[in-house]
């Protein structure tokens, strides 16, 4: 039989093995693969005796699934959701495709949930085999109306050894109950309170927990660093796990939810409906500098990628500043216009697929072209360059007319701030704009100056002339022993 997992054993690449002397050895291969920026995990799981293997809740650029499998001898064969996904462009439909559309796509269809594409459906406690590992469907609403786990177990073993809790069950966590607006809340969030209560906490102590996310994601609240746990610890150490009256798990879940990004409703209804198909990356054409400039002088939506001191020392005016960082599927998901073609600007034209990639994950498939050769090619040819001045924390301690402006999640506003700043959190500073005013200096800042610079460049886009950009933000201006303030 498969030894059991302990909770000390590292979740990515596990490998079981099972040795009886009626069947042939077997290798259970149980790879989570993280998708940083929108912290998302998915799962690859197969026997290696049998050569099967099935993907779970697949990100959209789908080569390192066929890779992983190949290295180990699989054919996958299955695709599962757990959900429809809110925070990310789901790759089911590119996978099977990839795979010849051989595979099989497997979807809840419990709390009435339908689809505009082709799948077979899956109901609670269906059952599925690959090889020695078997999973079973738990229907666990509440994050979502269909949402479905999958128990994980060896052979005709009646007891579970893992569980992948999709978005209903977090690390020191558990799935937001208000993505579907208002008039949903109040009874998805009883049904996830009863999902918490009587699935979760009635399995055994050391049923493992593989979650769909991990820290950084907003589809639960305060979700915690660790890649996966144990039931015996959330239920020692999680707090909504430990929640035994329901009004009391309203008030928490509902007060601890962080802001919801802005890409996330229409995520849902493109996951719904089934995103296209690409079969390999966005296409996007190098444009030449005139090209480029006709399209910028139009009004073009400019993504510039490039880190924050090379993007502040010169730019193409009206260009959005989110650096090839993992973060920028977030927060390009926060700020662009999904209706608007893309034109990047790279900081090496070879950059491009891994840029391609990110977008792609919080659905931007469209693109007007990219500046061949950057900005070099650009300022070569005489173009004109906007500029953000970059300053330390040393020169905002003695700016006096200049008002700091703090871009980070209230939470972190409310643990400190620099003393006299504005705050106006980075997600919702489109709709904060008319709060601010256009005659005076302000200085961003963040954590760390990567958010603060996407904030700059959006208010230099929308016509604020007097900026600064502070490098290192907060984390520079608690080391540097300056004063903080903390709201009452």
């Amino acid at each position: 039989m498969i030894e059991p997992i302990s909770r000390n054993t590292p979740p990515v690449g596990v490998v079981v093995s099972r040795t009886t002397t009626e069947a042939p050895p077997m290798t259970m291969r149980f790879e989570q693969i993280l998708a940083d920026g929108v912290a998302e995990c998915s799962y690859l799981l197969g026997d290696d005796s049998a050569h099967v293997a099935a993907v779970i809740d697949p990100r959209p650029d789908v080569d390192i699934y066929l890779e992983r499998a190949r290295r180990f001898g699989l054919a996958i064969t299955d695709v599962f959701e757990t959900h429809i996904h809110a925070d990310f462009m789901s790759g089911a439909r590119e996978l099977v495709d990839r795979l010849g559309g051989q595979a099989r796509l497997h979807l809840s269809v419990e709390g009435g949930a339908e689809y505009d594409f082709d799948h077979e459906p899956v109901r609670d406690g269906d059952e599925f085999r690959f090889g020695g590992l078997r999973l079973k469907a738990r229907f666990t609403p509440g994050h979502t109306p269909e949402h479905m786990s999958y128990l994980m177990f060896d052979g005709d073993n009646e007891r579970p050894w893992g569980v992948m809790s999709g978005d209903a069950f977090f690390v020191d966590s558990v799935g937001r109950p208000d993505l579907l607006g208002e008039d949903e809340t109040e009874e998805l969030t009883e049904k996830l309170f009863h999902t918490v209560r009587d699935v979760f906490m009635a399995l055994d102590d050391d049923v493992i927990i593989y979650p769909c996310h991990g820290a950084g994601s907003a589809c639960g609240p305060d979700i915690g660093d660790r890649m996966s746990s144990t039931i015996g610890y959330e239920r020692r150490y999680n707090r909504y796990a430990r929640i035994e009256d329901p009004e009391a798990f309203k008030e928490a879940i509902l007060g601890d939810a962080p802001p919801v990004p802005t890409h996330y409703p229409r995520m849902k209804k493109v996951n719904t409906k089934g995103p296209e198909v690409l079969r390999n990356l966005p296409r996007v054409q190098p444009l030449t500098v005139d090209q480029f400039a006709d399209t910028a002088e139009q009004g073009a939506q400019i993504l510039d990628v490039r880190d924050m001191q090379a993007f502040g020392s010169g730019f193409v005016k009206g260009s959005l500043n989110i650096a090839a960082r993992p973060e920028l599927s977030v927060w390009a998901g926060w700020l662009l216009d999904p209706d608007r073609p893309i034109h990047l600007v790279l900081g090496d034209d070879e950059e491009l697929p891994g840029v391609l990639r990110l977008l792609w994950r919080t659905g931007y498939t469209d693109f007007g072209g990219y500046l061949a050769g950057g900005i070099a090619a650009w300022r070569e040819a005489g173009r004109e360059l906007e500029k953000i001045p970059q300053i330390t924390v040393h020169d905002l301690e003695r700016a006096g007319d200049v008002v700091p402006l703090d871009v980070r999640k209230p939470d972190e506003w409310d643990a400190g701030h620099v003393p006299g700043a504005r705050h106006a959190f980075l997600g919702e500073l489109r709709d904060k704009l008319d709060n601010l005013d256009k005659s005076k200096t302000y200085a961003t800042y963040c954590a760390s100056g990567f958010r603060a610079s996407i904030a700059s460049s959006f208010l230099a886009a929308n016509g604020f002339d007097n900026l600064r950009n502070t490098l290192g933000s907060w984390r520079a201006w608690t080391a540097a022993g300056y004063e903080k303030e903390i709201p009452n």
